[in-house]
């Protein structure tokens, strides 16, 4: 027999808590919030829509405008509803810079290394580039062709050529003509521009820029498979230089 604490455990018997933590109740402007926020995304209201006030608000849900006002305050932070001068508390259109500049924040306030993001990225732009070869319209492939000769221009302004670099995926992204790749995209295009830096920093332009035209010649090709190939090829081409540079850049230190 033994002890722990003032409680007598027998031979056999294990001391693991009997019990689960009783979870805390959700405040009571955490709820509200919930319930504008669902009657806002259910379409009940739409983009523009003026919201009662907040003594309105506040007698509808039976709580203090103090209850309400912190639920608006957490709403108007999610960029959900916004308060406008004059005109009350209407619905806010949540765009897209919202989204990946709030994603972009995420990802730079931890730390992930290469591994993680380029097997994310593979996943992405591999697809992407298919989809790109089979939908890209004419306006598509012009605008491609633009930045792909813009960046071999640009290729000895490191920085311009990271800009021009990270463009390219981007229009790739946009022929696909679905926003939510874009989107995707771009929410880790803040982690990738450092990278692209490194690399054409150390010598990597005329390999990048020779990759990217194989992808460019298969997209207009209308050729999903190749396309798809020639992503594959340049992203793990990318990882490679990196992971060299990272090695040499260890090796020198």
């Amino acid at each position: 027999m033994t002890y722990h604490g003032d409680m007598e455990v027998k031979a056999g018997e294990t001391t693991g808590a009997m019990f689960e933590q009783v979870g805390r109740e959700p405040r009571l402007s955490d709820k509200v919030a919930d319930v504008m926020l669902e009657t806002i995304l259910s379409k009940r209201l739409r983009v523009g829509d003026r919201l009662p006030s907040e003594r309105e608000l506040g007698e509808q849900f039976g709580v203090s405008r103090t209850v309400v006002r912190e639920a608006v305050r957490a709403l108007v932070a999610k960029g959900v509803i916004e308060v406008r001068s004059g005109s009350g508390l209407r619905v806010a259109a949540v765009d897209a810079t919202a989204v990946t500049e709030s994603m972009s924040l995420f990802l730079r306030g931890r730390t992930l290394d290469f591994e993680k993001v380029h097997e994310v990225r593979a996943l992405l732009e591999v697809h992407i580039a298919g989809l790109a070869a089979d939908r890209a319209t004419t306006a598509d492939l012009a605008g491609l062709r633009e930045v792909h000769e813009r960046m071999e221009r640009e290729a000895g302004d490191v920085e311009s050529a990271a800009r021009d670099d990270l463009e390219f995926h981007r229009a790739i992204a946009r022929a696909t003509q679905n926003d939510l790749y874009l989107l995707l995209l771009d929410s880790i295009g803040s982690t990738l521009i450092e990278i692209r830096r490194e690399n054409l920093g150390s010598g990597s332009a005329p390999v990048t820029l020779g990759q990217h035209g194989q992808v460019l010649d298969r997209i207009a090709a209308r050729d999903p498979a190749g396309a798809r190939a020639a992503m594959a090829l340049h992203l793990e081409g990318v990882a490679t230089w990196w992971r060299r540079h990272i090695a040499a850049g260890a090796a020198s230190a």
